[in-house]
């Protein structure tokens, strides 16, 4: 019963490392799950309903007006909110992400 215990414990674990391997294969492009904040105002490819369109915008100009949301040279509103919840390395990333979306 012993050996039966082990070797189902050692099948598990066995799978489990698997399951993780394979996972960071199919890790998300960099920013993207920091631009899932951005979706429900600016839709999943950047062309949201009411709101400004992140789609043809190069990483620079959406960097650079984020770090004006952040500093709150652009107001107090709620982009400005967003944007004090991100490092300048998030943002950067955030922004090259974007940039790629069409």
């Amino acid at each position: 019963m012993r050996h039966i215990v082990r070797t189902a414990v050692g099948t598990v674990v066995c799978a489990f490392g698997l399951s993780l391997g394979a996972h960071a294969q199919t890790a998300p492009p960099a920013g993207r799950l920091l631009a899932s904040n951005c979706f429900q105002c600016h839709g999943t490819n950047g062309k949201g309903p009411g709101f400004d369109e992140l789609t043809g915008k190069s990483s620079s100009e959406m960097y650079k007006k984020m770090k004006e949301f952040q500093s709150g040279k652009k107001g107090n509103n709620i982009m400005a909110m967003h944007a004090t919840g991100y490092t300048d390395a998030q943002l950067q990333s955030l922004s090259s992400w974007l940039s790629t979306q069409r």
